[in-house]
């Protein structure tokens, strides 16, 4: 009696575990994509390319509306390079201590009334201090 190779056994186990990594690939692509976008690109697209969204931008200087004693905000948040451009945000939750005008936040949530406003489900906000290279003179 010939031996058996296992050379089929060892093929099929390949195939099946390469069809099950390229599934999860698949479906980890085309379910639940987030969009990281800045205001300016947010107002450019189509209301049906948005949904579940990471919206950067600075937190515009008026109509700042803190609501409930700090356990939420609405503000205007503006794109970094063209002020001009904003978009309306309502969040509710914990507001960061660092949160004021002019502060680069980064929110995730999903637009509402087309790409007009942002609701928030997080709120991060950004100190640029705590960031920068000290400067030394020698």
């Amino acid at each position: 009696m010939a031996k058996k190779s296992g050379k089929g056994v060892y093929i099929a186990a390949l195939f099946l575990f390469l069809g099950g990594l390229g599934w999860l690939i698949y479906s980890g692509l085309s379910q639940d994509s987030v969009y990281f976008l800045n205001v300016s690109e947010a107002l450019a697209m189509d209301e049906s390319q948005l949904s579940q969204s990471r919206l950067f931008g600075k937190v515009g200087p008026q109509n700042i509306k803190v609501i409930d004693g700090g356990l939420g905000v609405t503000f205007d948040l503006a794109d970094q390079k063209d002020p001009s451009q904003t978009i309306r945000v309502s969040y509710r939750g914990a507001v960061p201590d660092t949160f004021k005008a002019d502060v680069e936040v980064i929110l995730e949530g999903a637009f509402v009334d087309g790409n007009k406003s942002f609701k928030a489900n997080s709120l991060i906000t950004k100190c640029p201090s705590k960031y920068e290279k000290e400067s030394r003179e020698g």
